[in-house]
């Protein structure tokens, strides 16, 4: 169990977060279609996971809009944000925001991807949602880059998550 701040206050975060060089498991989450989609299903050689509490929050809308930005210098690469939000409401933020490069997922239906992923907040004023964290994959889904975000009110490191992508 890991744990973070949630303005300042520390909170537990449930399962353990995966560490660089391991393989991930296929997961599955679910599409703005409400279609059920896996890692399998993506092509892309290297996918950043935007994993985050809520989209209709400031930090966590700010996380889509700059990663929805970067990703349309990356190439071979996809951003997946992902959050416990309906896909409802993502449809609506990203169709309000006109986000077109980076994906957005519900884990709404798929409980084992918090625990999966070590970022299952488990207590506190947003116990159920997810924490905020940045993973990147590389083509064999290997884990390049990891980021628990010590306090869920802030930006994860851009920059750093950049780096890791650019290197592969």
């Amino acid at each position: 169990m890991s744990q973070v701040l949630f303005k300042g206050m520390p909170i537990k975060i449930a399962g353990d977060l995966p560490k660089v060089g391991q393989t991930v498991n296929n997961f599955a989450l679910t599409d703005n279609n409400l279609q059920e989609i896996s890692l399998n299903d993506f092509k892309e050689p290297i996918l950043i996971l935007n994993i985050f509490p809520s989209i209709d929050t400031p930090v966590c809308s700010q996380s889509v809009k700059k990663f929805n930005t970067t990703a349309s210098n990356l190439e071979n690469t996809k951003v997946l944000c992902i959050s416990k939000d309906l896909p409802f409401a993502q449809a609506r933020f990203c169709g309000t925001e006109n986000i077109k490069n980076a994906q957005t997922l519900s884990a709404f239906r798929h409980a084992e991807f918090a625990p999966q992923f070590g970022v299952d907040i488990a207590e506190g004023l947003l116990k159920g949602l997810l924490a905020r964290a940045i993973i990147v994959l590389d083509a064999t889904r290997k884990v390049q880059y990891i980021e628990l975000v010590s306090e869920i009110t802030n930006e994860p490191d851009y920059d750093k998550c950049l780096s890791a992508v650019h290197t592969l």
